[in-house]
């Protein structure tokens, strides 16, 4: 039998939400051969923003890992769409970008977005291991605490 993303995810203790609704004109996922790219998530669940306002005010540095977290499900749901559940068509992680609304004077901008990368590495071992860019932001849509966008490597 062949693991689904939902179970893998399930057996972290976490659920798979349903892809959120874009907030714009663009499509959750778009492939270009092997590659997926994953439009960015924020940490919103049923078109409520689950973490509003800026880490290092609002949210502390633990709870700005959540809001990692909460958008690398996000993007889980659109892997799973794309590869209709399959996680035997995911080769592996390959970049993710993470955007972190920030308060003035936060630096640990990569330790929040380690809160996304942790989950691909449990779901996927090395091959959920990437290249990785956390940037510091004044502000993300609906005030979310963090956006996060990746691109993984599939087979047919």
């Amino acid at each position: 039998m062949t693991q689904t993303i939902d179970a893998a995810v399930a057996a972290q203790g976490l659920t798979l939400p349903a892809i959120p609704r874009p907030r714009g004109a663009f499509l959750p996922w778009s492939r270009l051969g092997s590659q997926l790219f994953l439009a960015g998530q924020i940490c919103e669940r049923d078109g409520e923003v689950l973490y509003p306002g800026k880490v290092g005010t609002e949210f502390d540095l633990a709870t700005g890992k959540l809001a990692a977290q909460a958008c690398a499900l996000n993007l889980l749901a659109s892997l799973s769409d794309a590869v209709a559940g399959d996680m035997r068509r995911v080769v592996r992680c390959v970049r993710m970008n993470g955007f972190v609304n920030v308060a003035p004077g936060f630096h640990d901008v990569p330790l929040v977005i380690n809160g996304a990368s942790d989950l691909f590495i449990a779901l996927f071992g090395e091959n959920g291991r990437h290249a990785r860019t956390a940037i510091g932001v004044a502000t993300l849509p609906g005030n979310a605490a963090v956006e996060v966008e990746a691109i993984f490597e599939i087979r047919d």
